[in-house]
């Protein structure tokens, strides 16, 4: 492979260095604002199915994503599951400029900001390049914060009220439903709810219970 190359839609990539990223034997960092970036056409599942047929691979792995991996419940759980299997993750308040992977010391990917299956990629294996995009990884890394702990530090003082609607939304009981168990009329339930989306930082009810879940309310 050249210094640098770019090559477009994630076929390619897999093509191209696949090999490369389904077995690190030194370190394996990812920078994403979620875990859509690197999985929209399927990629992880096909790079996993690569890494059966290899070696397992070791070393250090390190995980950087924005705030919003935590609004997904799917993504919630994978990065559950993957810092249980060693990964460390940390959550960066600050905006990703380029989602990035970096293998090894020794290739760099660099996602273009494409909305679609067909978008670019650049591999860099320049060896200083690679370790300025590393060194720029390491500066975000140091100013994130681990995913546990950005979890407990944002969990909101609730009132047991508010717990007790949490838990009307997780069970999925219409409105009126859940204002009569909670003894509320169906405008206060309503209100209490748009409150409780607005204090977890929520667009949706499946975000409020997604972001809930991640904090452990």
């Amino acid at each position: 492979m050249t210094d640098v190359v770019t090559v477009r839609g994630e076929d390619e990539l897999v093509a191209r260095a696949g090999h490369l990223l389904v077995a690190p034997r030194e370190e394996f960092l990812c920078a994403a604002t979620d875990l859509n970036t690197w999985d929209r056409s399927g990629i992880r599942e096909r790079l996993a199915d690569r890494m059966r047929m290899t070696a397992p691979p070791t070393g250090i792995v390190r995980k950087l994503f924005s705030p919003a991996v935590l609004d997904d419940d799917r993504s919630v759980a994978h990065l559950a599951t993957v810092a249980a299997g060693g990964a460390r993750i940390r959550i960066c308040r600050a905006d990703l400029p380029r989602e990035t992977i970096v293998v090894d010391h020794r290739l760099a990917v660099l996602a273009d900001t494409g909305a679609d299956a067909a978008r670019t990629f650049t591999l860099v294996t320049s060896p200083g390049v690679v370790a300025g995009v590393r060194a720029l990884f390491d500066a975000a890394w140091e100013q994130a914060v681990p995913l546990a702990e950005y979890a407990r530090a944002g969990i909101p003082a609730l009132r047991p009220e508010t717990r007790a609607i949490l838990r009307e939304l997780a069970a999925g009981r219409k409105d009126e439903a859940a204002a009569r168990t909670l003894g509320l009329s169906l405008r206060t339930y309503r209100r209490r709810v748009a409150e409780l989306m607005d204090l977890l930082g929520a667009e949706s009810r499946f975000q409020a219970g997604a972001r809930a879940r991640a904090l452990g309310l």
